[in-house]
């Protein structure tokens, strides 16, 4: 069986421990492109349940990120690693829960509540995607100050163990750093 460059990359990055796979996470969203949507595109779904949730909704026109979509092939490439992913951290005793995609459910509506409370950001178009306890931002801020606020605050909240930080300043699509939804046709 042949695996993707991305594919590798995740494997990779699930035995590189926190820090290479918080690197590799984000190297591997950046140079993610859109998927054009064909007659012959497989069917997508998020089928781990990848909590991703739309934060601040206050600029019209911010690209909608993709979200965590995946194919039957990649689900099923990735089952095993995302099974295995935390479990020697929870066995040594430094981790609570067992999987490190265990907390995410947790997470997201948690950061969306602290963020949504915090008032510095109710003028952004943010969403947030949590994948073993690292936090993705991706959407639109009004300043690259406020990105990184956003991005700090959102490192403050509990059982958080990394933010990649793919905010745009302004609503321009030629500035978006990650994969946009399809458009839905009428």
């Amino acid at each position: 069986m042949t695996s993707s460059p991305n594919l590798r990359l995740l494997r990779r990055a699930a035995r590189a421990g926190a820090l290479g796979a918080l690197l590799i996470a984000w190297l591997c969203t950046a140079k993610a492109q859109p998927a054009a949507p064909t007659a012959s595109t497989e069917p997508r779904s998020n089928a781990f349940g990848d909590p991703f949730l739309q934060v601040t909704d206050a600029m019209p026109g911010c690209p909608m990120p993709e979200g965590p979509l995946y194919t039957a092939q990649q689900v099923r490439e990735l089952a095993h690693v995302r099974a295995q992913h935390g479990g020697s951290c929870y066995s040594a005793g430094r981790c609570r829960l067992p999987n490190s995609y265990l907390y995410d459910a947790d997470i997201a509506p948690r950061l969306q509540r602290y963020l949504r409370q915090d008032g510095r950001f109710n003028d952004t178009s943010v969403w947030i995607l949590s994948q073993r306890r690292i936090v993705t931002l991706m959407g639109c801020v009004q300043t690259a100050t406020q990105s990184e606020s956003m991005e700090h605050a959102a490192a403050l909240v509990d059982d958080v163990m990394g933010v990649v930080n793919l905010l745009s300043v302004g609503t321009a699509p030629q500035a978006t750093r990650y994969p946009v939804a399809a458009q839905k046709r009428p």
